[in-house]
């Protein structure tokens, strides 16, 4: 046998094989795996430059002629109806619950819903994520709200809310007693 054909032979054998052969074989599960992890990380980051702008009138939750976008308590507002409603947490800061641990804790909700309700009626305002933000763990859409004022400033609605004592910042939040 030729040495020209042991070579061949030895190459096609499996006992070595050259970088051409490995490539051939791994490059489009490689390729997947790139593609998948560049999906992934794209899909899962916060894209803090995707700024979306919000023109809508809110109301609150639960009134009679409920409209289409409202706010649902001092941290969360709802756009649309039934099935189609998204639910939108505003992060940054945390206010008290509606049904509270005691009668202060509910009032000062309210309080806060309407404060918000306020600040979001005040004019047009933008909220991060794009057309793709993030999650939390009940399905509520995660976005960060400012309002860019005319001088070029920027009014940031979770400074607002703990400014004005309606809600806290920094959490864990579970430490914040509201009754006391």
């Amino acid at each position: 046998m030729s040495k020209r054909r042991a070579r061949y032979n030895y190459k096609r054998s499996g006992k070595g094989g050259s970088l051409r052969q490995w490539w051939s074989w791994w490059r489009t599960p490689i390729f997947v795996l790139l593609l998948a992890g560049v999906w992934w990380l794209t899909r899962t980051s916060e894209r803090p430059g995707e700024w979306v702008t919000m023109g809508q009138s809110f109301g609150v939750c639960g009134e009679r002629g409920r409209p289409h976008a409202c706010v649902s308590d001092g941290d969360t507002v709802t756009l649309g109806y039934g099935n189609q409603a998204r639910r939108i947490r505003l992060t940054g800061f945390d206010t008290p619950e509606m049904d509270g641990a005691c009668p202060a804790e509910s009032a000062q909700a309210r309080l806060a819903q309407l404060a918000l309700r306020d600040w979001l009626n005040k004019g047009v305002f933008e909220w991060s994520g794009g057309a793709e933000p993030n999650y939390d763990k009940y399905g509520r859409e995660l976005r960060s709200v400012r309002r860019v004022q005319p001088d070029g400033s920027v009014e940031d609605l979770a400074e607002v809310m703990i400014d004005a004592k309606l809600a806290e910042g920094d959490g864990p939040w579970e430490s914040r007693d509201w009754c006391g």
